[in-house]
């Protein structure tokens, strides 16, 4: 299942507070691409936050994943995590009848 994941960093959260932790939380993510996990990592062009896109069984396996993150586990950030299902309107419209 495709999730969709954007961070929003903690309220009063500073950068002095964030500079500690970026090296690992950067390892972290790369190791999660490299496992198939992150398919995609993106920042909002309009602020800092982060945009994922992972490869999970469930809502729930993206929590806990998401939960290794450095950042998350510090509690400098959070994420929205959305399902996503294929948009089934091109079947609706191009299907053959069988």
């Amino acid at each position: 299942m495709r999730i969709l994941a954007i961070g929003q960093d903690a309220p009063g959260a500073s950068q002095r507070e964030f500079q500690p932790h970026l090296k690992a939380e950067a390892l972290r993510l790369w190791e999660l691409s490299q496992a198939g996990t992150i398919r995609e990592c993106y920042f909002r062009a309009d602020r800092s936050d982060a945009v994922l896109i992972l490869e999970c069984d469930d809502v729930n396996e993206a929590q806990e994943i998401l939960g290794t993150l450095p950042l998350v586990r510090e509690e400098l950030i959070s994420f929205e995590v959305i399902p996503l299902t294929p948009y089934p309107g091109f079947a609706r419209l191009f299907a053959q009848d069988a």
